[in-house]
């Protein structure tokens, strides 16, 4: 569990440099207005779609397995709109890494703050179901700033980057959690702690049960919320941010706990969480990370998805 970005001198190695030049460029591109870095960010999104063209065709089968459904005029404008989130993505990630918690206080609205502080007033942790949405790293710090709790995460390869992530998600947050480390999320849980989680990524056949999710009957789901709800006994709730489709700001969404969960058995705890991704996914498709290949694993004597 890492409660400080620890700083040390090896990560000013010249193989680093590269690292710190990025950093000092997001850091002087975000002193710019709110208004004029989310347009950047949005004509920057769109310059990435020319470059990225394996990712927009992850994106496109992606979209077109989930909804096969949908047209080709709606199919297109929704990959437009969500490169485009994809460059706001990168300046919503120095604001949140490099504002002040003044000028991060002006962008949002909140709903539903009182379903998390009731829950955690139960005294018995409280299990924060995340969403992969472009502003995804914003989300986290705004949540932090309304309450303060702890994440999982994945720590990063580059040392330098792992320093500055970690500082910057510390800034309004207690601790993060590496996603390995389930003795220190289930002890965190039942310290009541608050704990977010994020179930709707592909980690491997390891630690996964097949699911449906949207149109895709057979999803590899990770099963750690069902072990985790299990040995701790947590509340449950989704905290998702939202871009206002206008870019004036976001929402920060908390909604009440999950009821109904199935504690006994995995499968229909996979599906049951699916089905809370989907509903949260629905807010806003054009902002969900569909860039990653969500449906690599596929079970056993099963081709793939993607070709």
């Amino acid at each position: 569990m890492k409660k400080t970005g620890q700083f040390q001198l090896k990560i000013l190695h010249p193989r680093y440099w590269f690292t710190w030049f990025g950093l000092a460029v997001l850091w002087l591109l975000v002193q710019l207005p709110y208004p004029m870095l989310i347009r950047l960010g949005a004509k920057a999104g769109k310059i990435s779609r020319r470059v990225l063209k394996r990712r927009e065709s992850i994106t496109r089968r992606n979209v077109q397995l989930c909804f096969p459904n949908i047209q080709e005029q709606e199919l297109e404008a929704l990959i437009a709109k969500n490169f485009e989130s994809l460059g706001m993505a990168l300046v919503e990630t120095g604001i949140a890494w490099f504002w002040s918690d003044k000028r991060v206080r002006k962008l949002y609205s909140v709903s539903g703050l009182n379903n998390l502080q009731q829950a955690q007033q139960e005294q018995r942790g409280v299990m924060v179901i995340g969403v992969h949405f472009m502003s995804l790293e914003l989300g986290g710090r705004i949540s932090g700033l309304c309450q303060p709790m702890m994440a999982m995460y994945r720590p990063h390869n580059n040392q330098a980057m792992e320093w500055a992530q970690t500082k910057g998600r510390m800034r309004s947050n207690k601790a993060m959690i590496d996603r390995r480390d389930l003795r220190g999320m289930v002890h965190a849980l039942k310290q009541g702690e608050a704990v977010w989680f994020a179930p709707d990524q592909d980690y491997g056949p390891k630690g996964s049960v097949f699911a449906p999710l949207f149109a895709v009957d057979k999803v590899a789901t990770t099963n750690g919320t069902f072990v985790l709800s299990r040995l701790a006994k947590p509340s449950m709730l989704t905290i998702v941010l939202i871009r206002n489709t206008n870019k004036s700001g976001y929402q920060l969404i908390i909604q009440p706990p999950l009821q109904d969960y199935p504690y006994e058995d995995s499968q229909a705890a996979a599906s049951y969480m699916n089905k809370v991704i989907e509903t949260e996914i629905l807010r806003a498709p054009e902002q969900y990370l569909w860039l990653h290949r969500r449906f690599k694993t596929r079970p056993p004597g099963e081709v793939s998805l993607y070709g």
